[in-house]
């Protein structure tokens, strides 16, 4: 089987030679967009010899100026399509890294869902992503009608995002997700105002005919507020070991799902094993949850630093 063929098979639950893997990191920010990111890439997907060819996004929605303050900015916060400087950036970064890849792997675009992206222009403005978040909720508990409305305004941008990455010829889309952390805001909360936002992206992407890979983040996670969204997810990822919630639960959650993931990413074998100790914990992990219906992976991006000698080992363990 090729990488792709591998991938395909998993997501549609046929047998499979060996369970494909994909992993992904933060490149250094002098390597992470231009010709030195599309080199980067490429030599990470042939250093790593992963099955998936993930595409970082590091073309994030902007703060609406210098000098504003939120929530009130969000009022500023103007619509976006695929003319849209960022987003058309990230299009054509896409285009350039595919045009220099070998043709073998599995494609994917990283596209940040709605809570992600309505903070990201509050982070810009110079607060921590906690920061971040309380703002945001200031906002909605206390302007919902004028933050949802940038909200559809953002998910309506991303929805040309998936237009723009179906151009640019990936296979699949990294939909990550944020937003149900049990000490920010209820579930009802979450119902109201980051789900029915996150699902119109998510079917955009099916309607645009590419697979949707579903990562939800962060620790500390309500995953119950994830339940429906599999109608939209052909595979789901999600921190088994930071949210903390395993593999069975996620299965029978997402039941129908590819499950993708399995090992940690900030430390663990990935971090300090050794190679028979990085081997073993990918044999376990597979022969625990089977071969068919599973992509290995780790909970999120790895460490930028990652030792590449450590991935491949786990990557090599896989087809062993």
């Amino acid at each position: 089987m090729t990488k792709k063929e591998r991938v395909v098979s998993a997501i549609n639950k046929m047998d499979v030679d060996y369970v494909p893997c994909g992993f992904s990191l933060h490149f250094p920010s002098c390597c992470n967009s231009g010709d030195a990111g599309v080199k980067a890439h490429v030599d990470f997907f042939k250093e790593s010899e992963a099955d998936i060819y993930k595409i970082m996004n590091e073309n994030l929605v902007p703060t609406p100026g210098k000098g504003v303050h939120f929530p009130e900015a969000y009022k500023q916060v103007k619509s976006f399509d695929l003319k849209t400087p960022f987003i058309r950036e990230q299009v054509d970064f896409t285009k350039k890294i595919l045009d220099a890849c070998d043709g073998e792997g599995f494609t994917m675009g990283t596209l940040h869902g709605i809570c992600a992206s309505a903070l990201h222009p509050i982070e810009k403005s110079g607060v921590d992503y906690d920061t971040a978040r309380q703002l945001q909720l200031d906002s909605l508990r206390t302007d919902e009608a004028v933050t949802l409305d940038a909200f559809k305004r953002i998910a309506d941008g991303m929805c040309a995002l998936v237009e723009g990455y179906k151009e640019a010829g990936v296979d699949s889309i990294y939909y990550a997700a944020l937003g149900a952390e049990h000490r920010y805001l209820t579930a009802e909360e979450f119902e109201k105002w980051f789900k029915p936002f996150d699902l119109q992206i998510m079917k955009a992407i099916k309607d645009n005919g590419m697979y949707c890979f579903l990562h939800i983040c962060k620790d500390g996670l309500d995953m119950a507020r994830y339940a429906g969204y599999g109608k939209y997810a052909d595979v789901v990822n999600w921190g088994v070991y930071e949210a903390p919630y395993s593999l069975e639960e996620g299965r029978k959650l997402f039941e129908g799902c590819t499950i993708m993931g399995g090992l940690k990413n900030r430390s663990g074998v990935l971090v300090d094993g050794t190679d028979e100790e990085i081997r073993n914990e990918v044999h376990s992990v597979i022969s625990s949850f089977g071969k068919k219906g599973f992509i290995l992976g780790a909970d999120c991006t790895l460490a930028t630093e990652q030792d590449m000698h450590k991935l491949r080992t786990a990557v090599e363990a896989c087809r062993s």
